[in-house]
């Protein structure tokens, strides 16, 4: 694992250190709610990450074991991501970016997902856990 150098020992800034550039939760909140598992699912979001960046992004994450990283059984040249229990637990602090950033964008911004945490954020954590969870489960079996 590659070592991140910190700024200092409080957890907000340990936090900021991991999580500091847009790209990283953004790159999280499509696997965990858009299901986005390999590099042109990510590639096709609508920010337009640049290659570079998105393969850093992914390298980085692998390295601090919140994604890990397997061959295709489809096409052997290319990978499948999977989120880590590590990542998984990022749910509910994602959830929350996504309900206060719909609440403080000028122009709302609702969309499924966000109209769903508004409504019953504690049940749709706790389904998209489970199914992570699962996912999760299948992807070690294999």
């Amino acid at each position: 694992m590659a070592t991140i150098k910190t700024r200092s020992t409080c957890p907000v800034g340990y936090s900021l250190d991991i999580f500091g550039d847009r790209w990283t939760i953004l790159i999280l909140r499509d696997m965990i709610f858009a299901g986005k598992s390999s590099y042109l699912e990510f590639m096709n979001s609508p920010e337009k990450i640049s290659t570079n960046m998105l393969a850093d992004r992914l390298k980085f994450l692998e390295s601090q074991c919140f994604v890990s990283k397997k061959e295709s059984p489809v096409n052997k040249s290319k990978f499948i991501y999977t989120l880590t229990q590590k990542a998984i637990e990022l749910l509910p602090i994602i959830a929350e970016m996504i309900i206060w950033g719909t609440k403080h964008h000028p122009e709302g911004l609702p969309t499924a997902v966000s109209e769903e945490l508004k409504n019953s954020k504690t049940e749709v954590i706790e389904r998209y856990t489970d199914m992570l969870q699962q996912k999760l489960e299948n992807s070690k079996a294999e």
